[in-house]
């Protein structure tokens, strides 16, 4: 479909609008996918073998640094109109978060004009309907004054541009008691009675929201205490992070690559049923038994341990020289091609062509960038554990240190090697 696409563009030469740039926010994200397509169609003919000049033809190395250099420059050309389609889908999450707030409302509404067939309509319903156009109001003008960072998201989208778990973990937790303490202000405003108010105070104690303030601070702290973990792992190298075009709403339940985690996927699921739980609850009673309150906290410290134990920095085990079918055995010499191998040499998210041309290898004093070897869907070179680069003609003779510098910017251990005239 790909390909297809990017031949069908190629006839077409612009998309609906009549923007042929992809620069504007109409046409970011056809002018995003055009360009992938493009990529995706040109990688595949190098692939394939085809595309190649004359000139380059005779040579192996020649030819495969210059479809490299092609495969860059058009990476680069995605990268740019995929932060162009980011920023514009930014810039227009505040109406959708607007509009989705406006409907959550309404749906409550719903639920209490049925709820209410019956039983009749009471100063609760009034109150929770009240608190709920006041968060939603409050939420909208939040939405409207951070519209170039996602509105409401704004908050819950970390430094890497992706959507941070523990933060919208803890920003679902302050919503919730906001609109907890908002509907007993209501209800309180609306009683008449000095036993309905005591009870109604008497909601707002320690010794019954105490379930609700602990499970409140510690998603909280943690949502602060991760900031600074993750923070202070990327500054030291353990960690490799790679910013993200946009956030997505899979950023949630996922790692950086786009896998599934478990601590984050029990984190927003418990936390789910949590919230479920508490909000319905609040229509007799506001606040949350302990034993749910427990639950919650075991998710917690269940993620946090994840975030300690997670990433690693990117290690060189070996170098060797390559070596095709029917070479001779012979030492590492400067044109030779060697094979580093290790682990962690691709970060999370950084499978994109565009990251992987930003690694680099020193050997010695000379800095080499990796090239990228295509083969049908996908590449060959570089992978996570084994890169393949030339030794080129002004390393030095001798004993050399070779060293890895990832996408991430984090740099490998030291390996020496003996490189021979």
């Amino acid at each position: 479909m790909a390909v297809q696409e990017a031949r069908d563009g190629a006839v077409k030469g612009a998309h609906a609008g009549g923007c042929t740039c992809g620069d504007c926010p109409h046409g970011a994200r056809t002018g995003h996918r055009r360009a992938v397509a493009e990529f995706l169609l040109k990688r595949e003919e190098f692939a394939a073998g085809q595309g190649l000049p004359a000139a380059v033809a005779h040579s192996a190395s020649a030819s495969r640094q210059w479809v490299s250099e092609e495969l860059t420059q058009s990476a680069e050309l995605v990268a740019e109109r995929g932060r162009a389609e980011g920023e514009a889908w930014l810039a227009r999450l505040w109406c959708r978060t607007a509009v989705a707030v406006g409907a959550a409302v309404v749906l409550l509404l719903l639920v209490q004009a049925l709820t209410a067939i019956g039983a009749g309509w009471s100063t609760a319903r009034t109150a929770g309907l009240l608190a709920a156009v006041m968060v939603g109001g409050a939420l909208t003008a939040a939405s409207w004054f951070h519209r170039a960072r996602g509105g409401a998201l704004a908050p819950v989208i970390g430094e890497d541009n992706r959507l941070s778990t523990s933060r919208a973990i803890a920003a679902g937790w302050v919503l919730f008691v906001a609109y907890a303490v908002l509907v007993l202000v209501g209800r309180l405003a609306a009683a008449s009675g000095h036993a309905e108010r005591d009870a109604l105070i008497s909601g707002l104690e320690l010794a019954r929201g105490a379930g609700v303030v602990t499970v409140l601070a510690v998603v909280c702290g943690i949502a602060v205490l991760v900031r600074r973990v993750v923070g202070l792992r990327v500054l030291g190298q353990r960690l490799q992070k790679v910013r993200a075009d946009r956030p997505r709403a899979a950023d949630l339940l996922t790692d950086d690559a786009g896998r599934g985690t478990f601590t984050d996927i029990q984190y927003v699921l418990i936390s789910a049923v949590a919230l479920v739980f508490a909000a319905v609850r609040l229509a007799r009673r506001p606040d949350l038994p302990w034993g749910l309150a427990v639950v919650v906290l075991v998710s917690a410290a269940t993620y946090l341990a994840g975030k300690y134990a997670e990433g690693g920095r990117p290690v060189i085990l070996s170098v060797v020289r390559a070596r095709e079918a029917g070479d001779l055995d012979a030492p590492i010499r400067t044109g030779d091609d060697i094979e580093i191998r290790g682990a962690g040499f691709v970060p999370p998210g950084a499978q994109a062509a565009d990251r992987l041309s930003r690694m680099v290898v020193r050997i010695g004093a000379v800095n080499v960038h990796v090239p990228l070897v295509p083969v049908t869907g996908g590449f060959s070179n570089p992978t996570d554990t084994v890169l393949t680069v030339p030794v080129p003609a002004d390393v030095e003779p001798g004993r050399v240190e070779v060293q890895l510098v990832t996408a991430a910017g984090v740099e490998t251990n030291r390996y020496a090697i003996d490189v021979t005239e």
